[in-house]
């Protein structure tokens, strides 16, 4: 159980890929304005369900999902739910930083054209300002029309995090965003993730326990498709109660 608001509820939530039941009844809350992270051995589960809040394992051929995804009171999985709307509340930053083909101000730009939700001034203010939410905009202020990939890996990771934040999202998703980082640029990804935390709900999936310690207030450990023990990040890296996760953290597999 979580302490406080609640930002994303899950329910017995089942993903097949196929014939492989990847994900098996899964049920945790998600405390609004927090950091949740997600642990666990390769192929534990772990993306896959990160994925299912925003409905991205659709994506793959032969993916089937049931249970539940509750966000604001309303299962993003039924039926009538707009997609596109759901991905513009609940943003994606991915392992690897994949930068768009264009400029930096370009790139955060991206999606405000695609929704119309800003033009002429309008839009280069919200650029400066989602620059700033990312802890960029000093780097790139007078870099804004050259190429993105111009910028360093930690800058480019920071732009795509500021290309999410440009569309107004409530819920970030980050997948491994720091693992293709040096130490400096991990660590200022961490002081970042922190920061966005007074505003937004974040879920991060990390194979470095070290970075779930040190960034998030509760931790969920997954193996084999299942949650094996859910709860606050000091408790669980410190006094776990199930043997899997003690095995797990300390090292004996995984």
């Amino acid at each position: 159980m979580v302490d406080g608001d609640i930002s994303v509820s899950i329910g017995d939530l089942n993903v097949y890929y196929g014939d492989f039941h990847a994900i098996k009844h899964v049920s945790v809350d998600i405390k609004a304005r927090d950091i949740t992270a997600f642990i666990g051995p390769s192929g534990s589960g772990k993306s896959t369900v990160l994925r299912a809040v925003d409905r991205m394992n659709e994506l793959i051929p032969g993916a089937r999902t049931t249970g539940e995804v509750v966000i604001d009171d309303r299962n993003i999985y039924e039926p009538d739910v707009d997609v596109v709307e759901l991905r513009k509340r609940v943003g994606m930053v991915f392992q690897r930083a994949n930068p768009f083909p264009m400029s930096v101000f370009d790139n955060v730009a991206y999606g405000l054209r695609i929704h119309g939700t800003a033009s002429g001034k309008e839009l280069g203010a919200h650029v400066e300002r989602s620059l700033r939410a990312a802890a960029l905009w000093d780097e790139v202020k007078d870099k804004l029309r050259q190429s993105a990939f111009a910028l360093s890996g930690g800058q480019q990771q920071r732009l795509c995090i500021a290309r999410v934040l440009a569309v107004g999202p409530e819920i970030l998703l980050m997948d491994e965003p720091a693992s293709a980082l040096d130490p400096i640029s991990t660590l200022r990804i961490e002081d970042l993730m922190r920061d966005l935390a007074k505003q937004y709900t974040i879920i991060i999936v990390t194979h470095n326990m070290q970075q779930a310690a040190r960034v998030s207030t509760y931790t969920g450990f997954f193996l084999s498709g299942e949650l094996i023990e859910f709860g606050r990040s000091d408790k669980i890296f410190t006094k776990p109660e199930d043997k899997r996760t003690e095995g797990y953290i300390t090292g004996r597999f995984g």
